[in-house]
């Protein structure tokens, strides 16, 4: 960190004391980082993020009062410069891609090592997902189209405003892939890859690829299919 750059603002939100605290002392010597403030539930933690206005929010997504999906929709909506990056205990959890689709930046399972977690915070601070691309598609092949079957998007109501190849980087990025692997798949150049991507975040109206992936499985261009 340069005298000129601020440090990466961290709030903590976990029911559980130890985790907070463990949290804090992983999080706490790293440069560049400052843990701002902790909550001990979702409700404390939108409270908290008002006051102290952190630029990443550690939530962990089941808490009491306010759970940590319903506090990640909230901050989505109040205080969208804050960029939340959901935590569980369990790395298949339907929690975590209602997270997602709240407005969450990404996701990481508790037994994460400190230096995925550093990275991953740092990740979500510069406002890209931070989740692995197959993690991904396993939490939404269990659980999107189970709890919410296919239906119409923008994207399904006006195919058109996508072009072909578009539509099959999106599948693409559904299937997990990442974006070097699309550009070989495909045989286009990675500099490719990445216009289409920015043009169908921006057609789809999706902030990143986590919805993009999202919005995929609800339209129905890509099916849940075993996982594992």
């Amino acid at each position: 960190m340069t005298p000129t750059t601020a440090p990466i603002r961290v709030l903590i939100a976990d029911d559980q004391p130890l985790v907070r605290r463990g949290l804090a002392l992983i999080l706490a010597p790293a440069p560049g980082v400052e843990v701002v403030a902790e909550a001990e539930h979702g409700e404390q933690a939108v409270e908290l993020a008002h006051r102290h206005r952190p630029s990443v929010v550690v939530m962990d997504v089941r808490m009491p009062v306010l759970d940590g999906v319903q506090a990640t929709e909230r901050l989505a909506r109040e205080l969208p410069d804050c960029r939340v990056l959901a935590l569980s205990t369990f790395d298949m959890d339907e929690y975590v891609v209602a997270a997602l689709r709240a407005g969450a930046y990404g996701f990481l399972p508790k037994d994460v090592s400190p230096e995925d977690l550093l990275a991953a915070i740092r990740t979500v601070h510069t406002g890209e997902a931070a989740v692995a691309p197959r993690l991904l598609t396993r939490l939404l092949s269990t659980y999107v189209t189970a709890s919410h079957p296919p239906r119409p998007t923008a994207a399904a109501q006006s195919p058109v405003d996508l072009t072909a190849r578009e539509v099959e980087v999106w599948r693409l990025i559904a299937t997990g892939l990442d974006n070097a692997e699309i550009a070989r798949a495909m045989e286009i150049s990675l500099s490719t890859v990445k216009n289409h991507i920015t043009s169908i975040f921006g057609k789809l109206r999706v902030r990143d690829r986590a919805q993009a992936v999202i919005a995929a499985y609800e339209s129905g261009l890509v099916a849940a299919g075993p996982t594992g």
